[in-house]
């Protein structure tokens, strides 16, 4: 199968898009695709266009790092559910394949897939997801993206802004709320008895 390397002339993201000649890949192809270049950030469209990602900087790395950890601690005195880190891919129901930077689903939902289900892309949209924008220009895309999972079944939504110190909270057929650093930020019900106030983590 050969791929055509396609880069648009103005990305508001950094990336490469990837038009497969007759269609797209299979599922076990495009996990298998991903597990071969696993030094690469490769998502999937549900339109079927696979595209590859540019690494982030120094202090998007930081960042994502303190946001995980402080779910990670959040979900170890909870133990309802897993968190899971910007490397793992999630099937939408519409076909998309995304890795948000942080997505936490609750454990029956887990203990419900099979084993080979829990190895390869989890087939299913989390109950939250939260996205970090890496650059300023990266603000807009994600919002499509948050769009796209509270469409597909995402309960809570967090699209973090670090550059104009903003989180945009999604809920399910809501208006999107605006919060910034300086106030908490709250699980409204999925995530239980979390509180995070942005500045304290993301304030370089």
């Amino acid at each position: 199968m050969v791929a055509v390397a396609i880069k648009r002339k103005k990305p508001k993201l950094e990336y490469v898009a990837l038009n497969m000649p007759d269609g797209t890949f299979s599922e076990d192809e495009f996990f298998e695709f991903c597990q071969i270049n696993d030094g690469l950030k490769i998502e999937r469209l549900s339109t079927g266009e696979i595209v590859i990602m540019s690494l982030t900087g120094g202090n998007s790395g930081i960042r994502n790092s303190e946001l995980t950890t402080e779910f990670g601690i959040w979900n170890r005195q909870k133990r309802e559910g897993h968190v899971f880190d910007s490397s793992t891919g999630f099937r939408l129901p519409n076909g998309a394949v995304y890795s948000p930077d942080v997505a936490w689903i609750p454990l029956k939902k887990w203990e419900k897939l099979t084993k080979l289900q829990k190895e390869k892309f989890v087939p299913l949209c989390p109950d939250f997801i939260c996205e970090l924008a890496s650059s300023k220009r990266q603000v807009e895309d994600l919002k499509e993206k948050m769009e796209e999972f509270m469409e597909n079944g995402c309960r809570l939504g967090w699209l973090v802004d670090p550059y104009n110190q903003i989180t945009y909270v999604y809920l399910p057929n809501k208006e999107v709320t605006e919060v910034p650093f300086s106030k908490n930020l709250t699980g409204k019900g999925v995530l239980k008895g979390l509180k995070i106030k942005m500045h304290n983590l993301l304030d370089m």
